[in-house]
Parts: C-alpha cells; structure tokens; sequence
C-alpha cells in the first residue's frame, strides 16, 4: 500500500466532507419557516425576531453566512442551537457516545449471528436452514425498522415485561470515562449500571441490526457457495484436507473480503438507520436529537449532525478501503 495511495484517498474524503457541509448548508436554508421566529416562538415581536436573526448572521448573504460557518468550524464551533441555546458542538458532544454506543452494539449483533448464519446456509444449500436464512433475509431488509422497534416493544416490554420500553439507563449513570455506558460500567465496577444499560440496550440495538445482519447473511451465503466451487477447493478436498481446515482457514477469509467492505458501508448505513430507531425507543444520541433538531428547524444543529455522520462514515470507509487492499494481495494499487 503506497503512500501515495493513501494522501489520494484522505484528499478524497476531505473533499467529500467539504462537498456535503456546502449541500447541507443550503439545503436546510430553503426549509420553509423562519428559524428565529420557530426559536423565539409565535409571542415573540417583529423587533425580537429580528435581533435574533442578526445575532446567528441569518440578515446576511448566504456566501456570508457560509463563510462565517467555515470560519467558526475551524475554531471547533458548529454555532450556537436554536433550542438547547448552546454550542451545538457541546450538544453533539453530549449525545454522540450514546448513538457509537448503539451503533457499535448492533454492528456486533448484525456480524456475530450474520457470518455463521451465512456460513451454515451455504454448507446447506436448499436445506430447511438454507430456506430459513433466505427468508430472514429478506424480511430483514424489507421490513421498516420503526415498525419492528414497535412489535419488539409491544411483545418484550409491554405483554413479557423482560425489557425496558425507553431510555438509555433507568437508575443513576455510571462515572463518565468514555460516555458508553457499557464499558464505563464495566470500567468501574458498576455492575448494576452494566445490567440496566444491558437491558435497556437490547432491544434497539436488536432492532437496528437486523437490516445489516441479513445482507451479511445474503453476501456470506453468496460467497462462500461461490468459493466451494474453486478449483483449489476441489483440490483440497480430493487431497483429505479435513472440511473444517478448508471451510475456516481458506474459504472464509477468501469470502469475507468483500464482507469487510460491506461492514464498513453498513456503518455509515447504521447511523443512518439509527434516527427512526432512536426515536422510536427514545435513545438519546445525535440520531435522536437530529430529528428534533429538523422539527424545530435547528440549522446548526442540522448540519452540525449531518456533518458528523458524514464524517464518520468517511472515516469508517476510509480504514476499511486500507485493510481491504491489506488483505486481499490480489488487488493492485496503482501508483
């Protein structure tokens, strides 16, 4: 891997980042309503209205307001929010661990029971679990999220009462170390606050991974019947190699390259997924707090979480691009 490679595809995602703060900028500038009069609500005066509407810059031309927003973004500062009447950078701050907390838990669920369900539906091709993985499959994919998040809740939290229906934790936090609260619980100690923030976890992030999940599950399959029938597949098996030595250590690494790449476009697809699931089990992270942020016609805080998911998922796509060529020799890097 070049270094070379590496400074072109970093330039691309900064000119990716650049490229989406300029749409978003726009785009939630021809959003109709006036943003100051939304803040100050329908009592405010023409006078108030307009006091604020100079003092966030909103009086000023749009290349203006682009320029001061750059110029406030370089200094670490997303403006001030509408509602929260903070720097928006603080708030997303508060809210991020949250929503990386879910995301990551349920990127754990979507790869643990995805892969080996992939695996096993492939070794048995037009079985009864081969028929069953096809079908979840599907369903996962083309079931809305907010609609399953409302039966899980309904089933497990409201008739079975094992689960909790909202929130992140119901008794006190654990002490702030990296905000996700199952691993400061662990950290700690706080093994009752590990349990309650568990349970209160399982459920949305339950729900949010079973899209990933079953394309994991769709791709897996898909590769590894596709690797069953190389020819250095056949050859190991004519020469005794043991099944399992073959399926673990040669097919599936094989396979499970261009699952790496998928995983890594899932991530960005998870955050993006995780606004109907955070709002549904009202989880508080950015998803969450974007959401409230578009009703109440929050600019700030709109760009400042879009640019965050935009950065994540560049990020995210950017280490896994490197690994992929990492591990797969057979790609070539022009220089």
């Amino acid at each position: 891997m070049s270094i070379v490679h590496i400074v072109r595809r970093l330039s691309f995602q900064i000119f990716v980042i650049f490229g989406l703060s300029i749409l978003i900028f726009l785009l939630v500038r021809i959003i109709p309503g006036d943003p100051a009069r939304l803040a100050l609500g329908p009592e405010a005066s023409e006078e108030q209205v307009a006091n604020l509407r100079r003092e966030l810059a909103l009086d000023k031309p749009l290349h203006t307001q682009y320029y001061l927003f750059i110029k406030g973004l370089s200094e670490g500062k997303l403006g001030t929010s509408l509602v929260t009447r903070r720097d928006v950078s603080e708030d997303l701050m508060q809210r991020f661990p949250a929503t990386l907390e879910l995301v990551m838990t349920a990127m754990f669920l979507a790869v643990l029971f995805g892969i080996p369900l992939g695996i096993k539906s492939a070794l048995h091709k037009d079985k009864l679990i081969d028929h069953f993985s096809r079908l979840f499959a599907f369903a996962g994919v083309s079931l809305p999220r907010y609609w399953i998040g409302l039966l899980l809740q309904i089933l497990f939290s409201y008739h079975l009462g094992w689960l909790p229906f909202v929130g992140r934790i119901s008794g006190a936090p654990p002490t702030h170390i990296s905000g996700l609260y199952l691993v400061d619980s662990l950290l700690t100690g706080n093994f009752s606050a590990f349990g309650d923030s568990f349970l209160h976890i399982m459920l949305p992030a339950f729900t949010l991974s079973l899209s990933p999940m079953a394309q994991i599950v769709r791709l897996c399959r898909s590769n590894m019947i596709e690797q069953m029938r190389k020819n250095y597949t056949l050859v190991a098996k004519a020469n005794g190699m043991p099944d399992n030595l073959n399926i673990y250590k040669y097919m599936l690494k094989n396979a499970l390259t261009t699952v790496l790449t998928v995983c890594g476009l899932l991530v960005g697809f998870l955050i993006g997924n995780a606004f109907l699931v955070e709002s549904v089990f009202a989880w508080p992270g950015i998803a969450y707090f974007g959401v409230n942020s578009v009703i109440r016609k929050d600019f700030n805080a709109v760009i400042g979480v879009t640019l965050i998911v935009g950065l994540v998922y560049s990020v995210v796509n950017f280490i896994v691009d490197l690994l992929y060529g990492y591990l797969d020799p057979r790609i070539k890097i022009k220089k």
